[in-house]
């Protein structure tokens, strides 16, 4: 069978990478123009996908690309000193295995492991996709497969193509996320710094192996802003409306996220669809459920995702009639409490008033001063915030392919798994 996947970011190599190892031609469509490499924003990787990470034999160079940012300082009107805690202690009450690691790193050591057994077509787009599979690209050409799958991110062409607008699946949750590539004139080492105020959290952190650091800046209003998710001019000119005046750093790093090289800019936004699949397309990762960037620990929901579609796929010998539906069952409540986690961590992360600033910071100071074994405990007492730990990818048979490239146990994934 020959599956195209729209996307190269994270969700769409990692299902490339299990449906080759089940028998599967995979190739993965991507409109950029080449393998991003920027650096991008930090993210997460819990427990769950570390697992299959591991299991792709990965963890080396995934582990060996960790940011190292380990230790948060941060200001706060009206303090003379910096709050300061050792982010493993936050990790440790979601997680009890975890690597941060740059978007773009996790994403070239995805591509490298699946490029010599994935045909990777940068620089087009799907326009098109017929009942029986045949799909036209923005470049012209039109190809036939057996499947197409939509592992491009929140925005996702292939939903909006397949299922409708995104208007009619996003539920904007009250905050926006900015990153920018920027000097890192604070000499950042392993370290997040920043200011935090009601509405507006403002930082700059460095990582491992990087040459520069990220602006970090989160924000909330009380209605939804006014831009098209293309448009940076326009996402820059917000950014400064709402974060001039903050003090600190920030001037100096609104100037020069005006010149990065790389700048992100999004609504934290959840997507609530009822199906992820509809005929011979489905979803994976953001495109089908994102929980909401930076509070939901997306990445890692991309990468089990992609993961048991693989898997129900394999099972099913390929039929996507009753492999699509297992697949989301198999995800639906790892999906639906990632949602009322990020909803909780949009509320805390950025104060809504001088009261929950104040309660934020003693929070933090207490998460500074109690033993990691007390924070862990106390984490599992109260249920929610180990969601993440509470996924157990079931074991899927992998059907690989000889050295030869031709199928291995061809006829057990066209019958003996149905």
């Amino acid at each position: 069978m020959h599956v195209l996947i729209s996307g190269a970011g994270i969700a769409g190599p990692t299902l490339a990478y299990w449906l080759v190892r089940h028998g599967f031609d995979v190739t993965v469509v991507e409109r950029a123009p080449a393998l991003r490499e920027a650096g991008g924003h930090a993210v997460d990787l819990f427990r769950p996908a570390m697992d299959i990470v591991e299991r792709m034999g990965l963890l080396g160079p995934v582990t060996a690309r960790r940011t190292g940012t380990d230790r948060l300082s941060m200001f706060v009107p009206g303090r003379s000193r910096p709050v300061e805690l050792e982010t493993r202690r936050i990790v440790a009450a979601v997680s009890d295995r975890h690597v941060e690691i740059m978007r773009d790193d996790l994403g070239k050591v995805l591509h490298d492991a699946t490029r010599d057994d994935v045909e990777y077509v940068f620089a087009d787009s799907v326009a098109a996709i017929g009942q029986d599979g045949e799909v036209r690209f923005d470049s012209g050409r039109t190809r036939r497969f057996d499947l197409v799958i939509g592992a491009d991110g929140l925005h996702s062409n292939v939903r909006r193509l397949v299922f409708g607008p995104e208007s009619r699946f996003a539920t904007w949750i009250g905050a926006y996320l900015a990153v920018a590539s920027v000097p890192n004139h604070l000499g950042l080492d392993g370290r997040m710094e920043g200011l935090l105020d009601v509405d507006r959290l403002a930082a700059a952190y460095g990582a491992a192996g990087l040459t520069d650091a990220r602006a970090l800046f989160l924000f909330r209003t009380p209605e939804p802003l006014d831009y098209h998710h293309r448009d940076t001019a326009r996402q820059k000119e917000l950014l400064r409306e709402h974060f001039a005046g903050l003090g600190w750093e920030t001037a100096r790093l609104l100037d020069e996220a005006d010149r990065a090289r790389a700048f992100y800019f999004d609504s934290i936004t959840q997507l609530r669809l009822d199906t992820w699949s509809r005929g011979r397309v489905s979803l994976v990762g953001d495109a089908g459920y994102c929980p909401g960037p930076a509070v939901g620990g997306s990445t890692s929901l991309a990468v089990v995702g992609a993961y048991v579609l693989a898997g129900e796929l394999a099972l099913a010998g390929g039929d996507h009639e009753p492999a699509f539906p297992a697949y989301e069952a198999e995800l639906g409540d790892y999906v639906r409490r990632s949602r009322a986690f990020a909803l909780a961590a949009a509320r805390r992360l950025v104060p809504r008033s001088r009261l929950d600033l104040w309660g934020l910071v003693q929070a933090v100071r207490l998460l500074g001063v109690l033993p990691t074994a007390v924070t862990r405990a106390a984490s599992r007492f109260g249920g929610g915030t180990r969601l993440h730990d509470s996924f157990r990818p079931k074991d899927y048979p992998a059907l690989l392919r000889s050295a030869s490239g031709q199928h291995a146990l061809g006829a057990e994934l066209r019958g003996d798994l149905c």
